[in-house]
């Protein structure tokens, strides 16, 4: 697998390139402080690009919007001190495949970028929590009740909501509820026709802002 690391602090590039070694055994590894210096390896193919969202003399998500340029097809993981839902949401909304925030720690990285490579987006759940309105309830970590309260939703569609609004890609969903992808696909399809959101990420924010249990 090759990556290319952007970020401005030589010690955070070494830290990751160091992380990168427990998430896939085989991996070559570019680094660029700037996403200057990264264009110059615009020739070069990558799978994964893990980029620092503030970085000095360009703005975050135009950071973002030169890097999916360059690299279309790569996944490309965001990666930031500034937990703003807001940016999360726009970084998403511009191609980005998962949002790490730097305060999280080693083990949850490994995981995020496992999920990312496996066509999931990893968003940070305290983060979306922060994201929904002041009336949302806390949850325990990873606990969701039991029912999801639309008209016209079953509970089988509830249980692939469930598990989508973790980041989990459609294989994942259905081999855990033992059921086809194209049955996965169209699950979803018709919760997000229920919501009226476009994709994963609107029914995330749909479903926090609105206080409905998933």
């Amino acid at each position: 697998m090759k990556v290319l690391l952007i970020d401005d602090h030589g010690l955070v590039r070494s830290g990751l390139r160091l992380m990168l070694s427990d998430v896939v055994a085989d991996v070559t590894v570019t680094e660029a402080d700037s996403c200057a210096q990264a264009l110059h390896h615009s020739d070069k193919a990558f799978d994964l690009v893990l980029l620092d969202m503030h970085m000095p003399g360009i703005d975050g998500l135009e950071g973002l919007r030169c890097v999916k340029d360059a690299w279309p097809v790569a996944r490309v993981v965001v990666m930031s001190g500034d937990e703003n839902a807001q940016l999360i949401r726009n970084a998403i909304e511009m191609g980005a495949c998962g949002f790490i925030p730097k305060s999280s720690s080693h083990e949850v990285m490994v995981k995020a970028l496992q999920l990312v490579l496996a066509k999931g987006t990893y968003l940070p759940p305290q983060v979306l929590m922060a994201a929904a309105a002041p009336a949302v309830r806390p949850a325990s970590p990873g606990a969701l009740p039991a029912a999801l309260a639309v008209p016209g939703m079953t509970e089988r569609q509830a249980q692939v909501l469930r598990l989508a609004l973790k980041g989990a890609p459609n294989k994942v969903i259905a081999r855990e509820l033992a059921i086809s992808e194209g049955t996965v696909k169209s699950h979803l399809s018709t919760v997000f026709r229920l919501l009226n959101v476009r994709n994963r990420t609107e029914a995330l924010y749909f479903v926090a802002r609105q206080d409905l249990k998933v």
